[in-house]
């Protein structure tokens, strides 16, 4: 199984600074992945945890650690794709993908925040049919010599779109979901599925079961985990407490059929927040991120 990291893009640890100096320091220990989320907006009367209050757009921030680095691969999870037009996300991607020598994975969500779909003009209903045509865009835009789609949803005129990604085929596009027809709409589309924050780790097989009997080879799909690391924790729940829990429960995932697990601090309230110091937040990210490397 794969390790890799949230990157620096949430609350008090999301500076400069941090973004370049922890992207290319996971590179450094063997981290394979460097991921962002996004949050467009919260509303005003919103009761939305910490982790979601001040956050880097995640396309932009991955284009600044690409910067950075050279080899860790870089991934947003995720995209909410009814906010975004699909041939601005195309062109985006296959841009990030050019500058990074070919080191894109995409997320895409369906999104949640009710703001959010008001503040964007978007439309709640048959996000799954949505996201079917969404992917199809994508994969036009990104391989035919004229790219072309007239569906329900989404229409591209014969056009041309260029550069193309450098990796063949474009990024790799992983859907995120919950409920079964996510999952297997994940399986049977996409490179893989993603889990969220709130997944029930403890049921993650169940989850993995459903999007590989949808896939058409389900030795070929990724699973890839957002783990919520709360290091020194009280031990409830996967992926908390001591360093030795936390490294107990990732090879655990990995029996259970997770591919790749990303330990994101974004989602750690003395990292994520933006009312703590940034100087605590960033000595705490830094010592997890040392004690928890693949490699150290």
């Amino acid at each position: 199984m794969k390790i890799g990291l949230g990157a620096p893009v949430s609350g008090a640890w999301a500076t400069p600074e941090n973004l370049g100096r922890f992207a290319a320091r996971a590179e450094e220990l063997g981290y394979d992945s460097l991921w962002t989320f996004q949050r467009l907006l919260v509303g005003a009367d919103d009761r939305l945890d910490a982790v979601y209050q001040s956050v880097l757009d995640p396309v932009l921030a991955l284009t600044y650690a690409a910067a950075h680095t050279s080899r860790i691969r870089l991934g947003v999870a995720l995209l909410n794709l009814p906010f975004v037009s699909p041939v601005v996300v195309a062109k985006q991607a296959a841009t990030l993908d050019v500058l990074s020598h070919g080191r894109l994975d995409l997320g895409l969500g369906t999104g949640w925040s009710p703001t959010e779909f008001t503040a964007t003009g978007a439309d709640k209903a048959r996000r799954g049919a949505r996201a079917e045509e969404y992917v199809q865009v994508l994969r036009t835009l990104w391989n035919d010599d004229v790219a072309s789609f007239d569906g329900e949803f989404y229409t591209v005129p014969p056009s041309r779109m260029a550069p193309r990604p450098v990796q063949p085929g474009g990024p790799p596009i992983l859907l995120g979901g919950a409920v079964p027809a996510a999952l297997e709409r994940a399986g049977r589309l996409a490179a893989g599925w993603m889990s969220r924050s709130a997944t029930d780790l403890d049921r993650i097989h169940d989850d993995i079961t459903i999007v590989r009997a949808a896939a058409p080879d389900p030795d070929a799909v990724r699973v890839v985990v957002r783990g919520v690391v709360k290091a020194g924790a009280p031990r409830e729940g996967r992926l908390t407490g001591s360093y030795d829990d936390i490294r107990a429960d990732a090879e655990w995932l990995g029996e259970q059929g997770v591919t790749e697990l990303y330990y994101d601090l974004n989602w750690d309230d003395q990292v994520g927040n933006p009312d703590v110091p940034v100087a605590a937040a960033t000595e705490r990210a830094a010592e997890i991120i040392e004690a928890l490397a693949p490699r150290g």
